[in-house]
């Protein structure tokens, strides 16, 4: 079964006899990457879709605000609204897997078209029973309930498609401006919702949400059929569900970036947990400094969905190294003394947390068969979604009880301790030890095979000899792809 096309847009294993590719200028280089970090908008369905995606994600994000405040007016209850978040994720940690299944037999366009009719139609409910001041707080259950129904079999779709309105080098690419595009959502829906609720009421923004979807629905109906690319769907069949975790189990370069992200998404993401804590509790600067720090870490996030799209590499040594670093950056922030270092962490957080989402969603993709993406997809998404709910009653009592900095320190060491774990057990696996080499007189840290070992300190013997620099750069490609 096909795991991707190669080192340099999957994390497939190297090609020992394959010639190198030519090293370019800095000056072509630099060209390069500014053209390829919006490549995948070239491709006309994909900016179709990119297009819809941006009205709908922020009608997403204004519907959650919305929906938040209208279950407190009705209720005054704080435990009213957790309910409601846990209905409308409760569906992906339950039925996750069974979406997965369904989405590797169906189409993925025209199960879009009808997921995204019913997201829409759930909004223009809520909207309809809030204008007409009837509605009630079941109303509202149910709508969430409804929606994480919806997102069993969208979300899976939604992430799965992409690879078929794209050519597999321009996947992480996508993957990446996708992230990008739900960050940008994030930092104006809360926004556009606020002025919609305080101004006009708490309706309009459910209203405005469910037309959202007009447009994504207006573009996965312009798409040209003939320019998706072909995928082999799975006939129904019995155990097609075990069928899918055998697969994911008998494969480390998908088992092992899964468990890390569910540790990340688990323990590592609770931020709503952390950052209400550290607003009252630490630095005592109430709801101001609540918002503060989410707009934060929500550029950070869009910053590094932009960065990894400019890389355009999904390599599994990226996904350890950032989920490293975003562990540090959190034992770091747990000890920041003043509200303004705290904040000002946040941005490295919200850049080193999307590495990590990016790198794994897109290296999962490529390493699996077409016809096993959707059930893939589902798990990766069921581990990363479903963690939260479970992890943060635990995160909660670790901050209620010990303090928020021992909470948020908490996360950071499982972070750092899973990725630092994961990436020995890929290195041994692999076959991989680490290497120092030179390259320009800077030390560069590889993971070679036993093999490429020798060879690179072959090769940077005659570097050091003064024969020509562009050997050893040119060798390291084909060596540094990490399973």
């Amino acid at each position: 079964m096909s795991s991707g096309p190669g080192a340099d847009s999957a994390p497939a294993p190297a090609t020992h006899d394959s010639p190198p590719t030519p090293t370019p200028t800095p000056a072509s280089t630099g060209r390069t990457r500014k053209s390829e970090m919006f490549s995948s908008l070239k491709v006309r369905n994909y900016r179709l879709f990119f297009l819809g995606q941006v009205v709908s994600n922020t009608g997403t994000w204004m519907q959650r605000i919305a929906q938040d405040w209208l279950v407190l007016s009705l209720t005054g209850s704080s435990t009213a609204v957790g309910i409601t978040t846990a209905l409308q994720f409760l569906p992906m940690l339950l039925f996750g897997l069974y979406g997965g299944v369904l989405v590797d037999r169906l189409p993925k366009r025209p199960t879009l078209l009808v997921t995204q009719s019913l997201m829409a139609l759930t909004g223009l409910a809520l909207a309809v029973l809030t204008l007409s001041g009837d509605v009630e707080v079941w109303h509202v259950y149910l709508a969430a309930f409804a929606v994480g129904l919806a997102t069993v079999v969208d979300n899976p779709a939604r992430q799965s498609f992409v690879s078929e309105m794209v050519k597999p080098d321009q996947l992480q690419n996508a993957v990446s401006l996708n992230s990008a595009n739900f960050q940008s959502a994030r930092l104006v829906g809360p926004a556009v919702a606020g002025l919609l609720i305080t101004g006009v009421g708490t309706g309009w923004a459910f209203l405005a949400n469910g037309l959202s979807f007009v447009a994504p629905i207006a573009g996965l109906l312009l798409m040209r059929s003939r320019e998706l690319n072909a995928v082999e769907r799975a006939p129904r069949a019995k155990g097609q569900l075990r069928e899918g975790l055998h697969y994911v189990a008998g494969r480390p370069e998908l088992i092992w970036p899964i468990v890390l992200i569910g540790f990340i998404g688990t323990f590592g993401f609770n931020f709503p947990v952390f950052l209400s804590a550290y607003a009252d509790d630490v630095f005592h600067a109430g709801a101001g400094a609540y918002s503060l720090f989410n707009t934060l870490m929500a550029v950070g996030s869009l910053t590094g969905a932009l960065l990894a799209a400019r890389r355009g590499t999904a390599k599994l040594r990226v996904l350890v190294a950032a989920a490293v670093a975003f562990g540090a950056l959190e034992i770091v922030a747990a000890v920041a003394p003043s509200l303004w270092l705290f904040a000002l962490l946040m941005i490295p957080i919200g850049i080193a947390g999307l590495t990590v989402n990016v790198t794994a969603n897109t290296s999962v993709q490529m390493a699996t068969d077409p016809a096993m993406r959707g059930r893939v997809m589902a798990l990766f998404m069921m581990v990363f979604m479903g963690g939260s709910p479970l992890g943060a009653p635990i995160v909660g009592w670790i901050t209620d009880t010990y303090g928020p900095r021992v909470g948020l320190a908490f996360g950071g060491i499982v972070a750092t301790t899973a990725a630092l774990t994961i990436g020995l057990v890929l290195t041994r696996v692999g076959g991989l030890r680490v290497s120092v080499v030179w390259n320009s007189g800077r030390p560069r840290v590889l993971l070679l095979k036993r093999e490429q070992q020798q060879e690179g300190q072959q090769q940077e013997g005659q570097q050091q000899e003064g024969q020509q620099e562009e050997e050893l750069p040119e060798a390291v490609p084909s060596a540094v792809s990490v399973r």
